[in-house]
């Protein structure tokens, strides 16, 4: 775990001196600036690592139905997902690149919020259906009053969450799901850093932690458990301000017993997470 920067403020926040965890991987850098250029003192504690699906095979046989025309609707649950399958698409087989996209946008392209309709405009392809709020709960409200019946859907996982609840709810539907994962998620902090993250927040040495992703807070506690810390972690949890980025993880969060306290009211990302925060601190 990296210590707190020094960086001098540019912005004027109530963020100055705060100390905030930032688990956060693939934006780290540009997450951290945010909230440095408002004064915060960051601890930079990458948890989770996010990689290419290990056998780009059935990725790469899900791409070649697509192509075909097998799918009626697609439901694309991250804009991770989307821009890893176009890889695997170009790179197996990038001679079918022009046709997957042709053919996805001839598909009924359901967004779980803001992130994969952005990956699809970024395609030229219009989402047909942006839902929001951008949780599993909220895909399957939005889908009640579409006849599935007999469909064939195309539905985008990740990490190793099989979605139960989406894929037993298609099912009940009448709909014909294939499913695809084009990415998983890893560790990326050692044991060790995770724990030195860990006494940060009992020994209240963070105000603040943001957290971007379920994985993260799935890591930290299984770290915690393994030594005998998971009560006192989550102790320190609800003493601290924990900010999410949005419902999923806040409900990973209350399915640990935790209640987010920052989360943005409807841009999911991570200049909201900022302003959500400034607003937050402004009022203590």
């Amino acid at each position: 775990m990296e210590q707190p920067s020094n960086r001098r403020p540019v912005v004027a926040s109530s963020l100055q001196g705060k100390r905030i965890a930032v688990p956060e991987t693939r934006s780290l850098d540009v997450f951290c600036r945010l909230l440095e250029e408002r004064g915060a003192r960051v601890l930079r504690c990458p948890l989770v690592a996010i990689l290419d699906a290990p056998d780009p095979e059935p990725v790469a046989r899900w791409c070649d139905r697509l192509v075909a025309g097998s799918f009626d609707t697609v439901i694309w649950l991250t804009g991770e997902g989307l821009r890893r399958t176009m890889k695997v698409v170009h790179r197996t087989n990038p001679v079918l690149e022009e046709a997957f996209v042709r053919q996805l946008g001839q598909c009924f392209n359901v967004c779980r919020g803001p992130k994969p309709a952005r990956e699809l405009r970024a395609l030229r392809i219009t989402p047909s259906l942006v839902v929001s709020p951008p949780t599993t709960a909220g895909v399957i409200q939005a889908l009640k009053d579409h006849a599935l019946a007999g469909q064939h859907v195309g539905v985008q996982l990740y990490g190793d969450n099989p979605n139960t609840p989406l894929m037993q709810w298609l099912e009940q539907a009448g709909a014909l799901a294939d499913c695809v994962a084009p990415y998983v998620y890893a560790d990326k902090a050692s044991e060790q850093d995770v724990l030195g993250l860990i006494d940060a927040l009992v020994d209240g040495q963070v105000d603040a932690i943001a957290l971007t992703s379920a994985p993260q807070l799935r890591y930290l506690f299984r770290v915690a458990r393994k030594y005998e810390r998971d009560a006192a972690l989550k102790t320190a949890l609800m003493q601290t301000c924990v900010a999410s980025v949005g419902p999923v993880v806040t409900a990973s969060l209350a399915e640990a017993g935790i209640t987010a306290t920052v989360q943005p009211e409807s841009q999911f990302f991570l200049k909201p997470l900022t302003r959500a925060l400034e607003h937050y601190f402004a009022g203590r």
